[in-house]
C-alpha cells in the first residue's frame, strides 16, 4: 500500500507526502528516545514500518518526491480500534469481566491523545523546511498498565479485577519520546493529559456498547 500511495504520487506530483510511522521501529530504549536513535524493531509490525520508511527515503532520493516521517508513540483515544489495550480494558470493565494485563504490568508507554496526534499532522502539513526530516509525535505523560488501570478504576469509581498473563514478546518494556524537534519544527505542544484522555475514550466507548453489553 505505501509503494503504491508513493507511486501514485510520482506520476502526480504533490506538495508533501507524510508518512505515518511508529515507536516501534526503535525496539528497547532506555531513557528518552530521539530520532537518531538506532532502529532495531522487536515486532513485524515495527519492521513492516521501518520498511515504510526505508522506501519513503527511496522515493525521495530517486524522485525528489517531498516526504516527511512522523513516528507517533501508543496513540489512543475516541474510535480507537478495539484489540487496542485501553479499549479491551474499558470494554471488559464495562462488561463487569477481568481486564487481562501482560507480564508485571509495570511496562510503562509514552501515551500520545489522537487530538495531539492529529494537530501533529496538521502542523507537520503545514510546516515548512521538514522535508526529509523524521519526527517524534509523543503525548503529554507516560505511565505504567498498572498506573492506567488506578486511572480507569478511579474514572469508574470501582476496583477492576485484574487476571495477570504470561509475558508478551515483540513489546519493549518501556516508550518515551523525545519531541523537542517537533516542538522546534512544528511547534507541537501535547495538551492533552492521560487522566483526561481516558476519560473522553470511556465516554466514546460507553456510547458505542451501549445495549450491546
Amino acid at each position: 500500500m505505501t509503494q503504491s500511495l508513493l507511486e501514485a504520487c510520482r506520476k502526480h506530483p504533490v506538495r508533501k507526502f507524510i508518512y505515518g510511522s511508529t515507536s516501534s521501529v526503535y525496539g528497547e530504549k532506555t531513557g528518552k528516545v530521539s530520532e537518531d536513535a538506532e532502529v532495531v524493531p522487536l515486532s513485524p509490525y515495527g519492521v513492516s514500518k521501518l520498511s515504510g520508511e526505508h522506501l519513503c527515503r527511496v522515493y525521495q532520493l530517486n524522485d525528489a518526491l517531498p516526504v516527511a516521517i512522523l513516528r507517533f508513540f501508543t496513540v489512543y483515544g475516541p474510535r480507537q480500534r478495539p484489540d487496542m489495550a485501553f479499549h479491551r480494558f474499558i470494554r471488559r470493565i464495562l462488561a463487569r469481566e477481568p481486564i487481562p494485563v501482560f507480564g508485571n504490568g509495570e511496562q510503562s508507554r509514552d501515551f500520545t491523545f489522537v487530538e495531539d496526534c492529529v494537530a501533529g499532522i496538521a502542523a507537520a502539513a503545514y510546516a515548512d523546511g521538514i522535508l526529509g526530516e523524521t519526527i517524534n509525535i509523543g503525548g503529554k505523560e507516560r505511565a505504567s498498565v498498572l498506573q492506567c488501570v488506578s486511572l480507569l478504576e478511579e474514572a469508574f469509581g470501582s476496583p477492576a479485577h485484574i487476571e495477570f498473563a504470561g509475558p508478551v514478546s515483540g513489546e519493549p518494556h518501556s516508550t518515551w519520546a523525545d519531541i523537542s524537534k517537533a516542538r522546534r519544527l512544528l511547534g507541537y505542544d501535547p495538551k492533552v493529559s492521560l487522566r483526561e484522555g481516558l476519560r473522553r475514550e470511556i465516554a466514546d466507548l460507553r456510547d458505542l456498547y451501549t445495549g450491546l453489553l
